[in-house]
C-alpha cells in the first residue's frame, strides 16, 4: 500500500494533520519529514517494531543503530540522557538549532532501542512540523538521514522524489517545502570537554 503524502508548512502546520500524523505514529508508523538541515525517517521511540522497520529500510541492525531522538525542547531530555552544566548551557543557547548533541544515554535508551547503546544523539530543530509532532505525541521520535544514492548529491531534497523513492517502504512523507543538503552539525557533549565529530550546517564556536 502506497504511502500518505503530506502537505504541511514548517511555520503553521495544520494541527488536525499533525494529529493525523500522531495518530500513525502511536499506531506504528514509519514516517518521513522535514527538518531544519535534511529530511528525516523515523517513529515513536517506544514502537518497537516500527524501530526495526527503520533500521530494515536504512540497512542496518536494529542494535548497531545510531539513531537520533527528536525532541520538543530540553523539558525531558534527562529522561534520556545524562546532561551537564555545561552541555545544558551550551544546548539552552544553540536549540532549536541545527545541531545533534552526543550524550551519555540513561538506562531506557538500551531497553527502547533493543541495543546496547551507551550514548544518544538529541535533536531540537529548528522546525515546527517535527517539534509539533513530537509535542502532540508526547514523547520524541527516533529520527534518522534520507541519503541519496547520487554521488554527487548526498541528500534528497526534493518531497516529491523522497516519495517515489520511499512510497512503498514507509506509511507518510511529509511535505514541508524542499529540504536543505547539509546535515546538523554533531557535538560531542559526553563530558565538558565539547568536540565537533561533524561540521554541518550549525556554526558552534568551542
Amino acid at each position: 500500500m502506497s504511502a500518505e503524502f503530506i502537505k504541511l508548512y514548517p511555520r503553521n502546520p495544520d494541527p488536525r494533520r499533525i494529529e493525523h500524523i500522531v495518530k500513525a505514529l502511536r499506531d506504528g508508523a514509519v514516517i518521513i519529514y522535514p527538518t531544519d538541515t535534511i529530511y528525516g525517517m523515523g517513529c515513536d521511540i517506544h514502537n518497537t517494531r516500527a524501530v526495526e522497520r527503520v533500521a530494515r529500510i536504512k540497512g542496518i541492525k536494529p542494535a548497531k543503530n545510531d539513531f537520533s531522538f527528536i525532541c520538543y525542547d530540553l523539558s525531558h531530555i534527562a529522561d534520556y540522557a545524562r546532561v551537564g552544566n555545561q552541555a545544558f548551557k551550551l544546548m539552552k543557547k544553540v536549540l532549536p538549532g541545527p545541531f545533534t548533541f552526543i550524550l551519555e544515554a540513561t538506562g531506557s535508551v538500551p531497553k527502547i532501542l533493543n541495543s546496547n547503546k551507551k550514548t544518544v544523539g538529541i535533536r531540537v530543530p529548528d522546525n515546527d512540523i517535527p517539534r509539533q509532532i513530537v509535542h502532540e505525541l508526547g514523547n520524541p521520535i527516533i529520527t534518522t538521514s534520507i541519503r541519496d544514492e547520487d554521488e554527487i548529491i548526498e541528500y534528497s531534497t526534493d518531497p516529491e522524489l523522497i516519495f517515489e523513492k520511499f512510497q512503498n517502504q514507509v506509511d507518510m512523507v511529509i511535505d514541508g517545502g524542499y529540504g536543505g543538503n547539509v546535515a546538523s552539525t554533531i557535538v560531542d557533549a559526553t563530558d565538558d570537554n565539547f568536540s565537533i565529530i561533524r561540521q554541518g550546517l550549525g556554526e558552534l564556536t568551542l
